[in-house]
């Protein structure tokens, strides 16, 4: 017998579990199922690169909630199963398992899968990506025997992966493709402090470098060939460049897609009854001029899952939360609010060489973004900033002893 549910959320990452949250918080008194593809409870995943592959957080402690909340509530879990297809005029669902269930309304939060690296090799043991938990568990159990590790891809998982693994004692060399690290999130202020303090933990870059091959020895990696022919010798190799949406059934079933699944101001997509939230997203922003933009980030995740919450609970508002984000390296904490997509300039707030510091990105005389290293009050205080004009020229935005509120006063006056 097909199962049916008022609310269907696809996904147990943190958008579809915080979008299960608000509901049961709002006092929805519908059928509500989640599914999700691993047989874990819903969990954290921003600590699988940070504390838990340095071994400063178990397993248990990822988890959103106990077990105990699950089994007091009258929410519906699916794990270990994904979506394979559904049927938007039907408003059904099917999932791997051969299992149809049926929907009111469908939530797709199903996220994206860690790109996989497409050179010989790629499939040897010792390769791993870091997106889920089992491959978080995969990686520790290398890391114990492990010496020297590749970290392929200068962004901020690769960066977070191999702060972590130089905390536990591994030689770690980190190959972009690109010119520059971070080049598509953040300035040059930024990632030029970031590569200064991994390369003073002993990290080796080697930019504007490509892979050809992944070496190995009787199916076990053991080094990488760069496309220059130079080869590193490794026993870990972590890929780390980039996700892939994961929109593919929503694509078959009708819906528009482009990077990610198109959703309206309130994540609704082109199919009746099916909203879509996180990763896989690619909403409508006041916050980029394009006026669209894809997020991977939990404040995205946790924000959108809200706005759909409210909209079903019967409070619709159009979803306009400001963008933000943070990552952990070593005992540095980067902070960003906004969106640095189509800056014409950059303003840096302090000297790199404290450590701390913070850089203000316009467009013309428009606040759009601020990175914050270590910074809490530059951080705090440009959220209300992000939007706001400055004075053209003005000075005093690159005095780190003018509060940033100041400049939201003089907007606000003006």
């Amino acid at each position: 017998m097909m199962s049916h549910y008022d609310i269907v959320v696809v996904g147990a990452g943190h958008a579809g579990t915080q979008m299960v949250f608000a509901l049961t918080a709002g006092g929805f008194t519908g059928s509500i199922a989640i599914i999700g593809d691993e047989v874990t409870a819903p969990y954290e995943r921003p600590p699988l690169t940070k504390g838990y592959l340095a071994a400063d957080i178990l397993s248990d402690e990822l988890a959103f909630r106990g077990e105990a909340w699950w089994a007091g509530s009258d929410v519906e879990r699916h794990l270990g199963t994904s979506v394979v297809a559904v049927d938007a005029k039907a408003h059904t669902v099917t999932t791997e398992d051969g299992g149809t269930i049926g929907y009111g309304t469908l939530v797709w939060s199903a996220g994206g899968e860690a790109r996989l690296l497409r050179a010989p090799g790629a499939e040897l043991d010792g390769v791993h990506v870091l997106r889920k938990l089992s491959d978080a568990e995969h990686v520790k159990r290398h890391v114990a025997t492990a010496r020297r590790a590749v970290v392929i891809g200068g962004g901020y998982i690769g960066l977070e992966t191999a702060a972590s693994l130089r905390k536990l004692g591994i030689e770690v060399t980190v190959v972009e493709a690109l010119d520059r690290l971070l080049l598509r999130v953040t300035g040059d202020d930024v990632a030029a402090y970031l590569k200064a303090r991994h390369e003073r933990e002993g990290v080796e870059f080697l930019l504007g470098a490509g892979v050809s091959e992944i070496l190995g020895e009787e199916g076990r990696a053991t080094g990488v060939r760069l496309a220059s022919g130079r080869e590193l010798p490794a026993d870990l190799v972590i890929v780390g460049i980039g996700l892939v949406p994961n929109v593919r059934q929503l694509a078959e079933a009708g819906a528009e897609v482009g990077n990610g699944v198109l959703v309206d101001k309130f994540c609704h997509t082109t199919l009746p009854d099916v909203y879509a939230i996180g990763d896989c997203v690619s909403f409508e922003s006041d916050w980029v001029p394009d006026d669209r933009l894809r997020l991977e980030s939990v404040q995205n995740a946790n924000d959108q899952a809200k706005a759909v919450a409210n909209t079903l609970l019967g409070k619709p508002q159009p979803y306009d939360a400001l963008p933000w984000f943070w990552s952990h390296q070593y005992d540095d904490r980067l902070q960003t609010a906004g969106v640095l997509t189509g800056y014409d300039s950059a303003v840096l707030r302090g000297d790199p060489a404290t450590g701390k510091f913070s850089v203000v990105y316009l467009r013309g005389d428009t606040v759009a973004a601020v990175d914050a290293i270590n910074n809490v009050k530059d951080y705090a205080q440009s959220k209300a900033l992000i939007g706001r004009t400055v004075p053209a020229g003005d000075s005093r935005l690159a005095d780190p002893s003018v509060p940033l509120k100041d400049f939201l006063t003089e907007a606000q006056a003006a």
